[in-house]
């Protein structure tokens, strides 16, 4: 554990924190400090106060996540109940906290009017899908992105424009470790019983073809193609990482407790026991095999922090 000055803060600040019990994949070693900050200005003045040479690491609800066996040197930040409000604005814009859960948004806006449909089967929070330029049915936030609030490792309070955002596939750039803290989304009006009815149907869908109750972060792949001819962002109808994994033999491939679900190819899933270490080298694994089969080098789509 490396030994830090903590500023005095409002929030909680847990030493030692193990972060399986926060991974939906349910591995990951400990954390030095994880502070749960009371509200923007505790996130702040926290961020003003403490040394520059912590490493400082952001997480929402670790959907997208493998936190290595080893922990997480520093301090880990973990936005709550001060940063989940949703504020309906005029103009078929929403007003969206960073904590709040990327389904809990969808719900709320379809309740007023507002189409956000697509978040409903992404887990995860607001502030994650931003910054990875999230989405489904061929709709990204990128789409509906107004602005964010940011908060820079300096503790300054900043705006960023959808210009300033640099959206790309499954990728967003903000201020190197810069903080989002709310984001203000706006899209198309719609009768809410049809979008009820929209995400029920994306429900039914995704429980058809994916590992929807197995302990899973989602799609472990890019799609190795991310644009159209166009340009645009279009992964509907591009190249699927599912079926070059297939192409390759390694539907259903296990190393120890870590599985390439039977159901859906591209849902790396902990069977029950599995480590850090095994899901890493189960998808470095699938990389080298793909690779040797088709000459593409798929590139994770979950993220990967931490120590050994």
């Amino acid at each position: 554990m490396t030994e830090v000055f903590i500023p005095k803060v409002r929030g909680t600040i847990v030493t030692n924190r193990l972060m399986s019990d926060l991974s939906w994949l349910k591995v990951g070693g400990k954390v030095d400090y994880l502070f749960q900050p009371a509200d923007l200005v505790d996130l702040s003045d926290f961020l003003k106060n403490i040394s520059k040479k912590i490493p400082i690491f952001m997480i929402g609800v670790c959907s997208n996540l493998i936190v290595r066996d080893g922990g997480i040197r520093g301090v880990v930040i973990k936005l709550g109940r001060g940063f989940n409000g949703i504020e309906l604005l005029e103009n078929n814009r929403i007003s969206v906290g960073a904590a709040a859960l990327d389904a809990h948004v969808a719900k709320k806006a379809a309740i007023e009017g507002i189409d956000l449909t697509f978040l409903r089967t992404i887990p995860g929070t607001i502030g994650g899908a931003v910054k990875m330029n999230a989405g489904c049915y061929g709709k990204y936030i990128s789409d509906v992105f107004e602005s964010a609030n940011v908060i820079t490792r300096e503790g300054k309070q900043i705006i960023l424009t959808k210009k300033d955002m640099h959206f790309d596939y499954r990728s967003s750039v903000i201020p190197k470790g810069s903080i989002i803290t709310n984001v203000i989304l706006k899209s198309n009006q719609a009768p809410s019983e049809d979008l009820m009815n929209k995400m029920q149907s994306a429900l039914s869908k995704r429980s058809e073809s994916q590992p929807v109750n197995e302990l899973s972060c989602g799609s472990t792949f890019r799609n190795p193609s991310g644009f159209s001819s166009t340009g645009q962002i279009d992964d509907v109808h591009d190249l699927k990482a599912w079926k070059v994994i297939d192409n390759a033999g390694m539907r259903g491939a296990t190393i120890g407790g870590a599985k390439m679900s039977d159901k859906h190819s591209n849902f790396m899933i902990n069977i029950g026991d599995a480590t850090a270490a095994d899901l890493e080298n189960l998808g470095e694994e699938v990389i080298k095999k793909v690779y040797a089969d088709s000459g593409i080098k798929l590139e994770w789509e979950i993220m990967r922090v931490g120590e050994p």
